[in-house]
């Protein structure tokens, strides 16, 4: 649903976007300018762009919006000097921008500013924060996103297969990975995936490099020694710093003989990410996908629980935030054409450790795209 569409059916008059597209991605998404400092987007029957007079010529030049104007328009500097308030001032200029353009009846996202909605509905505007209906708006990727994605993909997967070739390569002594001599740490491995990354202009925060039994632990990042004949989870979710979009992906790997346990959850976690495959096409939902996952591991003599065995989710959607809407798990939602989703499932046992394997996919006409092609080779 457009956001036209949207103010239509729901009675609105505009919708009121506040916020820094650094942080903001409904805000990149909308105006296509990216900035650090707040500045505002209004729909209201067309698209308007509210920066600083400082900011209005790039704004200009960068932004996917005509419609561009400066608070400087507004009075902001007389109401500063009125007010010595740079919030209340802020409130004016957004009360004469509403008042100019008929706008009584308004939504605004739920993070929407507290105080810019009390200062407005004191100026007699009826405001109601509501679900983003730029979030549901990207939910489904446009081709050019799609290709976003792609990319910054295979980049990743470059990153992880070099750090699997060091993996690979590090001798064993004494149970532990040794490298050049001295030994291989989570650390190391993890700074190797960061170099990776940025020589091509990508950035990762909270990368998993995750050896043993603590590993059992979906979320911890790892750290010290990496030892043999364990699992090793790598866990890559990085962002293009220029497209402003992610990409997930993990890849579990053992350097030596590995547990009989550990090769037969990494199978039965391989298994029901081809049942997910099987499945994902439009109008499935995305439910029924995570309970057939759930289906395929528990067949496969796994547990499904909140401690051990399958723990979460299957998947979550990707895009300008690493997790998005829509999801594949208990809550019901129907896939669609343009969705792009991460297929995940994973088994965590504190005696053993954890095995994940993740790619994305994008819903296709006829089912699904795998957009990632790493092998998912476990033993190394």
């Amino acid at each position: 649903m457009k956001l036209e569409d949207f103010l239509r059916v729901s009675d609105f008059d505009a919708y009121l976007v506040h916020a820094n597209s650094h942080h903001s991605p409904d805000m990149y998404y909308v105006t296509g300018f990216l900035a650090v400092d707040a500045f505002t987007y209004l729909h209201a029957g067309g698209d308007i762009l509210l920066v600083s007079s400082m900011e209005k010529s790039r704004a200009g030049k960068e932004s996917g919006i005509t419609d561009v104007r400066s608070t400087s328009d507004y009075g902001l500097m007389d109401e500063l000097k009125w007010h010595k308030d740079g919030g209340v001032a802020y409130c004016k200029v957004l009360t004469r921008l509403l008042k100019e353009e008929g706008c009584n009846v308004i939504a605004v996202p739920r993070d929407f500013p507290l105080f810019f909605s009390e200062c407005l509905k004191a100026e007699g505007f009826k405001i109601t924060s509501v679900k983003s209906p730029i979030s549901r708006l990207r939910e489904n990727k446009t081709k050019y996103e799609i290709q976003a994605i792609t990319a910054i993909q295979r980049t990743c997967e470059q990153a992880v297969a070099q750090a699997i070739d060091v993996i690979r390569s590090a001798r064993i002594s004494d149970g532990e990975l040794i490298q050049n001599d001295i030994p291989l740490t989570a650390e190391a491995v993890r700074a190797a995936i960061h170099h990776s990354l940025m020589d091509h202009n990508c950035e990762a925060d909270d990368t998993i490099v995750a050896c043993g039994p603590g590993s059992a632990d979906p979320h911890w990042q790892g750290s010290g020694v990496l030892t043999a004949h364990q699992p090793i989870v790598l866990d890559v979710f990085p962002r293009h710093i220029v497209s402003r979009y992610y990409c997930d992906m993990s890849r579990t790997v053992v350097k030596g003989e590995p547990d009989p346990r550990i090769v037969e959850m990494h199978s039965a976690v391989v298994e029901a990410q081809e049942t997910a495959f099987g499945l994902i096409r439009p109008g499935v939902n995305g439910s029924d996908v995570h309970q057939a996952v759930c289906d395929t591991l528990t067949e496969a003599g796994f547990q499904v629980g909140d401690e051990e065995g399958f723990i979460h989710s299957t998947g979550h959607g990707v895009g300008l935030e690493v997790h998005e809407k829509p999801g594949l798990s208990l809550q019901d939602v129907e896939l669609e054409v343009g969705n792009v989703v991460t297929v995940e499932p994973g088994l965590y046992y504190k005696d053993v450790g954890g095995v994940r394997v993740e790619d994305i996919v994008v819903v296709t006409d006829g089912g699904c795209k795998n957009l990632t092609i790493l092998d998912k080779n476990l033993q190394l």
